[in-house]
């Protein structure tokens, strides 16, 4: 489906979002010249960490950004070792300059922040708490200034494309990992022996996938797994192997076969474009960048706002992964939906914008500071800003139902207040408590189930 269309960003949206104090940066790219080039040959940018957001879009954005300031002869060359490179162009001076990556895994991002041969960290999981203490001394890595969202991907799981299994559920993923079901016959395939393709224990992939997946069903990765450091490696003899299953990012499904994948009470889904970017698809996750929020390069503040942009974002569309841009959907009517669900459906749309908070808080994320400037820019630009608007809250199935509800109606609440102060007057608000779940009621899950949506007539 063709949900990559961006929305035209402006100079205003910049300055409201600075105004409201949203993030630590303009989600705009930079019009001033950028800094200058080190006399001493030396990196303008160094990016370490995971390898889903290392092995293509880091190094696809850093020459967007070279290219966008007319830099000439841009190119993406191997820096000599697997899975690091070199990004280099040449200055209207002639100059060369140059950028490296190097994609070994979420967890050496962090120790590159740390010892300092990194400027940012690529991540494809939120930070660890125990990650989060050891850079306790650069500031906090949570904080907005800190934490950037680039780019929304979904775990597939994937499998060889003559396998006739289509979907999965959660449960099943994590028996088939864990080498309890062994062959494809236990679940209706054919009789094939099960051979299990894991990321390796350095990746973020594979963290995401112990916590959605393994950690959810107290399950543990089989010893006979093959490992690897490269998804796209992974996925690569996936696509080879009849008997095979592994799970890559969106990116690198390549030509395996992505399964459905039903998670608790949810329908099967794919990782489509909309359903990932509403973060529903139960394997959906966020990747980020991490920066030292307190002493920042001016390249790297430059980075940022260009990956922020409409430009920047564009890229991470052409990369496989998902951009945070916002487009209108056309939902099915359902009869098990509740009936102001079913009234949404047939009469408005619903954006692919989901807006997600802390248990038991009305307080938004960093992802939804920026996305909230975003919201505001979609709404203006479709002539939809005034009493078009529809917020829906919901929350998780976790103690007094009558408090879930309540909460959900206060965080349709929190978004109304900060879209009312960019120029928004929303038609309604409501809270659907915890009806309507898009993942199970497990930790993880609830996360999920804990969004705002918005719809529009």
């Amino acid at each position: 489906m063709a949900f990559l269309a961006f929305v035209r960003t402006t100079g205003k949206r910049a300055l409201r979002l600075a105004l409201l104090g949203l993030c630590g940066a303009s989600p705009l790219a930079v019009s001033a010249p950028l800094p200058a080039v080190p006399a001493d040959g030396s990196a303008v940018l160094r990016i370490h960490g995971s390898n889903t957001v290392g092995a293509k879009l880091a190094p696809m954005l850093i020459a967007g950004m070279f290219e966008a300031q007319g830099f000439g002869s841009v190119r993406i060359a191997s820096a000599g070792r697997e899975n690091e490179q070199r990004i280099s162009a040449i200055d209207s001076s002639g100059r060369t300059l140059h950028a490296s990556v190097a994609a070994h895994g979420t967890g050496t991002g962090f120790a590159g922040l740390k010892d300092g041969s990194a400027d940012l960290a690529a991540a494809s999981r939120p930070i660890k708490d125990s990650e989060h203490e050891s850079l306790a001394s650069l500031g906090d890595l949570r904080s907005a200034q800190a934490e950037q969202v680039i780019a929304i991907d979904g775990l597939a799981i994937i499998v060889h494309p003559n396998n006739r299994i289509a979907s999965l559920s959660v449960e099943q993923v994590a028996r088939l990992f864990a080498g309890e079901i062994q062959n494809w016959r236990e679940l209706g395939g054919d009789d094939l022996a099960v051979e299990l393709h894991a990321r390796d224990d350095r990746s973020g992939t594979y963290d995401t996938f112990k916590e959605l997946v393994l950690g959810t069903q107290s399950k543990t990765l089989a010893g006979s797994a093959t490992r690897y450091e490269s998804n796209d490696q992974l996925s690569e003899i996936v696509s080879t192997r009849p008997g095979a299953i592994g799970f890559v990012g969106l990116a690198s499904v390549g030509s395996s076969k992505a399964l459905a994948i039903a998670d608790g009470d949810s329908h099967p889904m794919l990782p489509t474009t909309a359903l990932v970017a509403t973060e529903d698809y139960p394997l959906s996750r966020r990747l980020f960048l991490y920066a030292n929020p307190a002493e920042q390069t001016d390249w790297t503040r430059a980075f940022l706002d260009f990956v922020h942009s409409a430009a920047g974002q564009s890229i991470v569309g052409k990369s496989g992964y998902v951009a945070q841009a916002i487009t209108a959907i056309k939902l099915p009517v359902e009869t098990s939906m509740p009936q102001l669900y079913q009234d949404l459906a047939s009469q408005a749309q619903r954006l692919t914008v989901n807006f997600r908070f802390d248990e038991g808080s009305a307080r938004l994320d960093n992802k939804a500071q920026r996305d909230v400037g975003r919201l505001i820019d979609y709404l203006q630009s479709t002539d939809k800003q005034m009493n078009a608007a529809v917020l829906v809250g919901f929350g998780d199935a976790k103690g007094d139902s009558a408090r879930t509800a309540l909460l959900s109606k206060l965080r349709a609440m929190a978004v109304r207040r900060e879209l009312s102060r960019g120029g928004i007057l929303v038609k309604d608000i409501n809270g659907l408590g915890d009806q309507l779940p898009v993942a199970s009621n497990n930790e993880s899950g609830r996360i999920k189930n804990r969004r705002v949506e918005v719809w529009v007539y």
